[in-house]
Formats: structure tokens, C-alpha cells, sequence
């Protein structure tokens, strides 16, 4: 133990690196690939099984672990209290009033981004997505948003083997032609998605920075490809800039 540190746990140290590992791995994982944690296997058992009974892990078919929601609710709370979703409230009202469309709010969980809250289109035919649902980081706009905006470092380790899987005709499929892709949000502020998961949808997303520059999360909003053409998704980035420009103010200001 070091001299620096005499007061470490080492069983809470373990398990806070299980829950490390299983957030590197949103798609769970076996038993047998906790094995690189290079734990004992008693303690690993120990250590799993009080992570099931409290929930904050989940036990799938074929042995497999993966983070249960709870913990994301964790996150959440931690985010309110640092006052993101009440700053950007009001703006995504705005935003779903200018532009029509449903307004989204979103942050990285991992190495996907989580929706935390969003304000309904009025429109009778309208997107909507269930609060806490993960999205892929490299078709969303709001999560070429965020990338963009990482520190170069910490952006390349998270999209060190990425699987960029394609959904569409218009998915962005390789590390190369994402990384044109960062470039460009990075030059403009917006990020789009133009049906790069789902061909009938639409997106465009804006960063929101804390007083430190980071990006800590992104807005966007959603719409049918046939409200959302080429030229109005154009337009309509820019309202969602706009309205991401005014959180990060309200965020700064509030000094979060």
C-alpha cells in the first residue's frame, strides 16, 4: 500500500474497478472476460453477487453482467444538482417553439450518449425517446457534438476500436471518414445526423460547455426527413446552436 494512500479499501477499490469495466462495456460481459481485472475468482463471485442484490448490476442469460440503470440514476442526480437539465429547460422549450420539433437533451454514458430529458414536439406526427435511452455516438448528432469538442486525447482513447456499425446507406461506417466528420462539426458549431441510423430521421445538435470549456453535453432536435430537408436541417442547426450557446452561458454564469 502506498505511503501516499494509507487509508484505501482495497475490496471497495475492486469493485470500483468491476463497475469501471462494465461501464467500458455496455454490452455486458462473462465472467470469464472479467478475468483481464486479473481479481480472484472468489472475490470477483463475492463482489458480483453484492452488485446484483443491491442492482446496480444485472445478470443476462449465458453468465453475462452488465450496469443496471441505478447507477445511471446516480448520474443523473450528480447532474442536476450541478444544474444541467434545470439550465437547459427553459432553452429547450425555446427551441421546441422555434423550430416545431421535439427538443432532446443528452450526455455521454461511456461510449454511447444517454437522452436526460427532452420537450415534446406539439406537431401530430412527432419523435419522441424514452428518457434514459443509449444511443450510438458515431450516427447521433448529439454525439458527434460532444466528440468534437473532447480533448483530442481523451477522443481518441474513446474511439479507440469503436465498432462503427452501419445502419443505413448513409451510416458513417469507418474511423476516417468520422474523423472529416469531426472536423467539420468542430468548424461550425453543428453536428447532423441525416438518417445515419434510421433513414426517415433527421437531427441537428449543438454542444453545451461548463466555465471549464468541456463539452458535458449536447441538445438537439429530432424530426421527420420530410420536415427536415437539406436546407431546413441548415437552418434549423442554427437555432440549436443558438439555444446550446444560451445553456452553456446559463452554465457558466451559475458557475457549474
Amino acid at each position: 500500500m502506498s505511503s501516499e494512500t494509507p487509508y484505501l479499501v482495497p475490496a471497495l477499490e475492486r469493485g470500483l474497478r468491476l463497475l469501471e469495466y462494465l461501464a467500458a462495456h455496455p454490452g455486458g460481459v462473462t465472467t470469464a472476460e472479467l478475468g483481464t481485472l486479473q481479481l480472484p475468482s472468489a472475490s470477483l463471485y463475492r463482489l458480483l453477487s453484492t452488485l446484483v442484490h443491491l442492482h446496480y448490476v444485472e445478470r443476462e442469460e449465458g453468465d453475462r453482467y452488465r450496469l443496471s440503470r441505478k447507477l445511471l440514476s446516480l448520474g443523473y442526480r450528480s447532474i442536476d444538482e450541478a444544474g444541467l437539465t434545470q439550465q437547459a429547460s427553459g432553452q429547450l422549450r425555446k427551441l421546441r417553439d422555434r423550430t416545431g420539433e421535439t427538443a432532446f437533451l443528452a450526455v455521454l454514458y461511456g461510449r454511447e450518449g444517454v437522452v436526460i430529458d427532452e420537450v415534446v414536439s406539439t406537431q401530430p406526427v412527432k419523435v419522441t425517446v424514452q428518457i434514459g435511452h443509449h444511443f450510438p455516438l458515431h450516427t447521433a448528432a448529439p454525439g458527434k457534438a460532444i466528440l468534437a469538442f473532447l480533448p483530442e486525447r481523451e477522443r481518441e482513447e474513446l474511439l479507440r476500436d469503436y465498432p462503427f456499425t452501419r445502419f443505413t446507406a448513409a451510416t458513417l461506417d469507418n474511423a476516417t471518414a468520422f474523423a472529416h466528420e469531426l472536423e467539420t462539426v468542430r468548424a461550425n458549431g453543428v453536428a447532423f445526423d441525416r438518417g445515419e441510423e434510421l433513414e426517415e430521421i433527421r437531427c441537428a445538435g449543438a454542444p453545451v460547455f461548463d466555465r471549464n470549456g468541456r463539452p458535458v453535453a449536447a441538445i438537439w432536435i429530432s424530426a421527420p426527413r420530410s420536415r427536415l430537408g437539406d436546407e431546413k436541417l441548415e437552418q434549423t442547426g442554427r437555432e440549436v446552436r443558438r439555444a446550446a450557446d444560451a445553456i452553456t452561458r446559463n452554465l457558466v454564469t451559475e458557475g457549474v
